[in-house]
């Protein structure tokens, strides 16, 4: 008379079990996820700074060498094209010609001492460089979140239901050429 009992519950127990998993894996996407969207955020709050502070600089240095027409505009599209930015693929691009442009620029002023004095321009620098380190630990955070994002949807059996409930690996934040970013730009004081 109990015996339908028996499989009843242990098939109910399954689906319970089934179902609790399904939702944890569910909410830890969701979280990484969000965490991935914070750590984009973050990373283009600090470009917006960084190029924010750029046009103070391209004009500091223009005072003292006017005539480095190509250099101010090699600058000024580089931070547009930085501003302009879609997603990880594009701004690793862009972020890699602003830092060709941002070495060029600095060679500029290397060559004139009194521009190298102005207070002006040290602070610009000083700025300049406390947004690159604040740049360099933002894609650090937005990677190891995509990481582990990419590594959460990957794994089985994640991976059979995963994309079809929305979520979908991310790119990770590489500047395409490398070189441009092996040395930041040198800046003295």
């Amino acid at each position: 008379m109990w015996e339908w009992l028996i499989p009843v519950a242990v098939v109910v127990l399954i689906v319970l079990v089934v179902g609790i998993y399904l939702w944890a894996t569910y909410n830890s996407l969701v979280q990484l996820n969000v965490r991935v969207d914070e750590a984009w955020s973050d990373i283009t709050v600090q470009l917006k700074r960084r190029a924010d502070l750029l046009p103070g600089l391209i004009e500091t240095v223009k005072g003292y060498a006017a005539h480095e027409k190509a250099v101010f505009e090699n600058v000024t599209q580089a931070r547009a094209e930085t501003i302009n930015a879609q997603g990880p693929a594009e701004a690793g691009i862009a972020e890699g010609h602003l830092q060709q442009a941002l070495k060029s620029l600095f060679a500029v002023a290397e060559a004139y001492p009194q521009l190298q004095a102005s207070q002006n321009f040290l602070h610009l620098q000083q700025s300049i460089v406390d947004t690159e380190d604040k740049i360099q630990a933002s894609r650090r955070f937005y990677n190891g979140g995509v990481r582990e994002l990419n590594t959460k949807i990957k794994v089985f059996p994640n991976n059979l239901f995963a994309r079809n409930l929305g979520f979908h690996e991310r790119e990770f934040f590489e500047v395409v050429d490398g070189a441009a970013i092996a040395e930041p730009p040198r800046i003295q004081f």
